[in-house]
């Protein structure tokens, strides 16, 4: 038992009530913080605050801190240069294309696989869970409506396949930040760890596949079921006194004036963010291998030798630099708009540079205090290691639909779950997988969840009711992950 005994628990503790009560992540993060550095500094007020604010520094002496938010950071520039040069609409333009050779076929036919395409659409904007909810539903809801789907299905299509893919391909600030996280917990090869996971985190998995089945098999239940009847006996896309949200709404970066469309302008940029991630891992692991037996099995060690947060903040560099070489070529931007545009979108993310760095602060004062070691040894003598990845799970999904946000829930979690699953001798894997499922959950389905609201914006849906119609899968898909994890806790060594 560590010196601090049950105060250990209190900062995250205090954070999570804050959260849950106030739906202010930010503040409730920043006062956690404060009162473990209070509680380290024996309830002097003054060192206490002074320690907080040298303890926000200090998350910045760690490299891969750094590197994690500066990446964070550089994606915002990323998406407005892609926006700007008339990528998002190139390919968007492409995709309408397929969809009116797609209206030629029968109506019934027609349907499902519009529906697919919004899937497929979705799933492949994995970069960033809003532009993923924002592009789906507006992009499909004018055929959505002409084939007479209601609302309530677009909304839910769109907000499953945004931060369920988010999360399942991590070239992404979601797969840099779980790393740092990692990396802040003391675990020497967070790539490694997270791909383990991957394989592992169920709840993404089974929603992305329900979507997929309720499309095919066009099985609806609960309240989607109602919608879908409604729509087909009556005609209405919503319900009758609903407040459809709208897309309009939502401000972003419009495309140049004058300038031709092309889908390779956004295309381009993310295939090589995607390619220099794979290469600098590579490089930046490769001289950490030792013992290889060939080419191939060097390379592959080296994988998991590689730092997560060098890869992707040389790969996003990398990205604006070719984003901007080839708009210069095409006489799109020259360099004091470029350098305009890269300052706005570095701007527009920096609420999630600073939830960033509030994480790992945290994490930082939860290992001073060695909470997760605390938690660990109180429940070392009845908590089984074959129930903590559902446990972790089933906390995880409370928190994140409770404050609307996956990253607030890693930032805490993760600095908890992690030295109990080494505590306990748990499979670490399963415990992360565990924790980024539950954290998805509430960013999937919360009402206060932005991913959720974009969605409803986007599809034109009232927000209450997408809500509705979307629980049931979600809970579905939860009670499925959650059993999993009892399972696969009971069947592993």
């Amino acid at each position: 038992m560590n010196e601090f005994g049950i105060l250990s628990v209190l900062p995250p503790v205090l954070a999570i009530v804050l959260a849950l009560r106030t739906k202010q992540v930010y503040v409730s993060l920043v006062t956690g913080i404060w009162l473990g550095w209070l509680i380290v500094s024996d309830w002097n007020i003054l060192e206490g605050t002074i320690a907080t604010m040298e303890g926000f520094v200090e998350v910045f002496k760690t490299p891969g801190n750094t590197k994690t938010i500066m990446f964070s950071a550089l994606v915002g520039a990323l998406l407005i240069l892609i926006q700007y040069s008339g990528g998002v609409r190139g390919f968007t333009i492409g995709i309408e294309k397929l969809l009116k050779n797609v209206e030629n076929r029968r109506k019934g036919k027609s349907r499902v696989v519009v529906e697919l395409m919004a899937l497929a659409t979705g799933i492949l904007l994995f970069i960033e869970t809003s532009i993923s909810s924002l592009t789906v539903g507006t992009l499909y809801r004018p055929l959505f409506d002409r084939l007479k789907i209601p609302r309530e299905k677009l909304a839910y299509i769109a907000d499953s396949s945004s931060a369920p893919s988010s999360i399942l391909i991590p070239f992404n600030a979601w797969g840099a930040f779980i790393m740092g996280l990692l990396l802040a917990q003391g675990i020497d090869s967070p790539f490694r760890t997270m791909v383990s996971a991957l394989g592992l985190n169920f709840y993404p998995m089974i929603t992305i596949l329900m979507v997929f089945l309720v499309i095919v098999l066009r099985k609806d239940f609960g309240s989607m079921a109602r919608a879908e009847r409604r729509t087909k006996e009556t005609g209405l896309l919503l319900n009758e006194g609903a407040r459809p949200m709208v897309s309009d709404e939502i401000t972003s970066c419009e495309m140049k004036q004058g300038i031709r469309p092309r889908a390779m302008n956004m295309v381009i940029p993310l295939m090589v963010m995607i390619v220099m991630m794979l290469i600098t891992l590579a490089y930046t692991g490769w001289g950490e291998v030792a013992g290889a037996t060939s080419f191939w099995n060097h390379l592959g060690k080296a994988f998991g030798h590689g730092s997560g947060s060098s890869a992707v903040l040389y790969s996003v560099t990398t990205a604006i630099l070719v984003a901007a070489i080839i708009y210069r070529v095409q006489g799109i931007i020259r360099m004091r708009k470029m350098v305009e545009l890269i300052l706005k979108g570095i701007s527009e993310l920096m609420p999630l540079a600073l939830l960033m760095m509030l994480a790992f602060s945290i994490s930082h004062v939860c290992n001073t205090l060695g909470t997760g070691a605390y938690v660990a040894g109180v429940t070392e003598n009845w908590l089984s290691p074959r129930l903590l990845p559902a446990i972790v799970f089933i906390l995880s999904s409370f928190i994140s639909f409770s404050t609307g946000t996956s990253w607030g829930t890693f930032a805490i979690m993760i600095s908890i779950a992690v030295p109990m699953a080494q505590m306990h001798d748990s499979n670490l894997a399963l415990v992360v997988a565990a924790t980024m499922g539950g954290g998805v959950f509430g960013d999937h389905c919360s009402p206060i969840s932005d991913t959720t609201i974009i969605s409803s914006m986007s599809s034109a849906s009232d927000h209450i009711d997408h809500v509705r119609t979307q629980l049931p899968y979600a809970l579905v898909a939860g009670l499925i992950t959650a059993l999993l994890y009892l399972a696969l806790g009971f069947m592993m060594p």
